[in-house]
């Protein structure tokens, strides 16, 4: 393994219990500029990722998938510069990308096509197609092990800096959590550029269908996620 490769790809570990991650009290969001366009990267890998991730979703999964990156990228530039000092670049286009895959097996059709749980469909589904859009092998297995651990929260062992972030994030979007670590402010941007439509009640419903489809699946580690979905507070006024 390069140790280069390791450190742009967002391999390095941190607590999988969060204890990396600024409390209330010193977290200190602040307000800033949430351009998508400006944020969002350019590379060949990506384009071909979002050509062929937008055909799949809902356009409310894929609201979701970008708001997800534009969060992400938030907390990051704000409490996190040591994870992208001299690599910058290269950890964005991973975040985005696993941005993009990380809800793809969520679709009925996705769902229907195997007795995996989403998030390892989704993870093997990232494997595979970013290789073939020319990603680096290290890159594609990155997204691919956030995805699949990104509803693994807990209080032992270590996670992957991209597999902490993508649960952070998708649970700021999803149930509202960690709310001390994006300001009011970068919220409204991004929810006036990636519209929510409804999606507390939309993605609760995707919950409950998975777990009646195949009750073994991973969703139900978490016994109230549907309902933290359904009941997100903090973007209740941005529905």
């Amino acid at each position: 393994m390069s140790k280069q490769q390791t450190g742009e790809f967002g391999w390095l570990p941190v607590p999988r219990n969060r204890s990396n991650i600024p409390t209330k009290a010193n977290a200190n969001s602040t307000k800033d500029d949430v351009e998508f366009n400006r944020i969002w990267p350019t590379t060949d890998v990506v384009r071909q990722a979002q050509a062929y991730v937008k055909q799949a979703l809902s356009t409310e999964t894929y609201n979701h998938s970008l708001r997800v990156y534009c969060y992400g990228h938030t907390m990051v530039s704000q409490h996190f510069r040591d994870w992208i000092e001299s690599v910058e670049g290269s950890f964005f286009e991973t975040w985005a990308l696993t941005c993009l895959f990380h809800d793809l097996a969520t679709t009925p059709e996705n769902r229907n096509d195997t007795h995996l749980s989403f998030e390892f469909h989704g993870g093997l589904m990232a494997l595979q197609r970013l290789q073939e859009f020319g990603a680096p092998k290290a890159q594609a297995e990155s997204v691919c092990e956030a995805i699949i651990r990104h509803q693994d929260p807990g209080e032992t062992g270590m996670i992957t800096r991209l597999g902490q972030l993508v649960q952070l994030a998708t649970e700021f979007d999803n149930m509202g959590f960690q709310p001390h670590l994006i300001h009011e402010d970068v919220i409204k941007q991004v929810v006036d550029q990636h519209p929510r439509l409804k999606w507390s009640s939309c993605f609760a419903k995707t919950i409950k269908a998975e777990i009646e489809e195949k009750p073994w699946c991973h969703t139900t580690v978490l016994p109230t996620f549907a309902e933290d979905v359904a009941g997100n507070k903090l973007m209740a006024p941005y529905e």
